[in-house]
């Protein structure tokens, strides 16, 4: 069935980094993505027992044609899973030439670890509410609506607003068909940790984006006023651009690289379902972009998030797995990332840039921002971000401090790393900046809302 080599081309990817199960599994072109997601999450928590069964079995010495993701998946389905779908195909007739041998297997893997049930055999890192749970942040896509209409209509469809949110308890006390405003970003919405809104009519027609928090900073510290030309470095999969050019109320330029194509077309089917009509997206490599090219005369500000070893990504679904970069790779990641910032930092009218990464690691974070400000011998200096913000940078350089960090047991967000550059030259933009980005985002006054409703509910059932 395509269900299962989707799912194992799903499983191969993530193990590659080429992106988490959601953003693979959505990008798959497979029609039915729920049951794929389902399965691939399932599959990816058994992985270490599925990988001790197949191979005490002797599974792909047996069937050499069988690649190692593919029978990790229907092993999952013939042992742990509810059975091959749609009669299995193939697939069920050469799983059956093994059943009883890695039946077998399973119940001498329960013996030896004293257990009787599936879900006791995994490790406690992959065991149900072992990860700290991270809510679902829904941003309010303000090209499209506002968050007192996304409010209105949620509220209509039986969930319970609790208002603006004071802490980080309120978030963690969030349940059942309950939501909150979040405390400091005025247009995200906070939900339960389980609630799956990718088929609600309001994300399918843009005005909602399903976003995290902390991946939600780097457009709101960058804070480009509208009119602003803006490069987007390595703009895929396209929810920051879609968040800059909210920003920028659709007024001024915004030029987004990735060397995707694939991802580049995903990210343009994404930015026109969110209205997004000031963007030119290009597939070229951003380290190839001359800074000298008149058509970037007027950038003034740059979003980096390169390519990253995703180490922080969020592991409430066992979206990633739990291996460290290994030295070289990191050595190899933080080489490109210097590459990119010591490139953005000379753009020659550039007044602010926002570097990140959804890493944990030193390497690729503050080790990166010291060498390229070192590089620029005081052409730029590290502006301190959000200073209320709970989780700081490593102090491992002077300045440290001012970038910031997060993670889901301090923060309740995925793991990321934020630093906001200036130009020294320029009197610091980052208080004035932060605030004029929060205020853009507040909701707007009710004389408008009215109008702006019926664009809300017509998506809904």
């Amino acid at each position: 069935m395509a269900l299962y080599a989707t799912a194992a081309s799903v499983l191969a990817g993530v193990e590659e980094r080429r992106g988490s199960v959601r953003a693979l599994v959505y990008s798959s072109g497979f029609q039915n993505v729920k049951p794929l997601y389902a399965l691939v999450c399932e599959t990816q928590r058994f992985a270490a027992v599925l990988d001790a069964v197949i191979a005490r079995a002797g599974l792909l010495r047996a069937e050499k044609q069988l690649r190692p993701h593919l029978a990790k998946v229907l092993v999952y389905e013939l042992l742990l899973g509810k059975g091959f779908r749609g009669g299995g195909g193939r697939w069920k007739a050469l799983l059956d030439r093994h059943q009883a041998r890695l039946k077998a297997e399973l119940a001498r893997l329960k013996v030896q670890r004293g257990v009787s049930r599936n879900e006791d055999l995994l490790e406690a890192g992959s065991k149900p509410g072992s990860a700290p749970q991270v809510p679902r942040y829904v941003r309010v896509n303000t090209l499209k609506t506002c968050s007192d209409d996304a409010v209105d209509y949620f509220k209509r469809k039986g969930f319970s607003y609790q208002g603006r949110a004071c802490s980080l308890e309120d978030l963690r006390a969030l349940g059942g068909k309950h939501f909150l405003l979040d405390p400091l970003l005025p247009e995200l919405l906070v939900f339960p940790a389980q609630t799956d809104l990718h088929e609600h009519p309001l994300y399918l027609a843009g005005h909602l984006i399903l976003q995290d928090k902390a991946s939600c900073l780097p457009a709101v510290l960058l804070a480009p006023p509208p009119g602003s030309h803006v490069i987007d470095a390595c703009a895929a999969p396209g929810n920051k651009t879609s968040h800059l050019a909210a920003l920028l109320k659709n007024q001024g330029k915004i030029f987004a690289f990735d060397q995707d194509a694939k991802r580049l077309a995903s990210m343009a089917t994404l930015l026109a379902r969110a209205g997004v009509s000031c963007c030119e997206l290009a597939e070229r490599d951003f380290l190839a972009v001359a800074p000298s090219d008149p058509r970037f005369e007027q950038v003034q500000y740059i979003l980096l998030d390169p390519s990253c070893s995703g180490s922080g990504m969020v592991s409430r679904q066992l979206e990633e797995p739990a291996v460290a970069p290994s030295e070289e790779r990191l050595r190899a990641l933080a080489g490109f990332q210097l590459r990119a910032l010591r490139h953005a930092l000379s753009f020659p009218a550039l007044r602010r840039l926002v570097y990140s990464t959804c890493s944990l690691c030193r390497e690729e974070n503050e080790d990166v921002v010291q060498k390229a400000l070192q590089e620029s011998s005081g052409a730029f200096r590290l502006a301190p971000a959000l200073p209320s913000w709970p989780h700081r940078g490593l102090n491992t350089f002077s300045g440290g401090e001012h970038c910031l960090r997060a993670s889901p047991e301090t923060t309740l967000t995925g793991g990321f790393f934020v630093a906001v550059i200036e130009r020294a030259e320029v009197p610091s933009l980052a208080p004035h900046a932060e605030a004029l980005a929060l205020a853009q985002l507040t909701p707007r006054p009710a004389t408008r809302k009215k109008k702006r409703r019926k664009a809300v509910a017509g998506p809904g059932p």
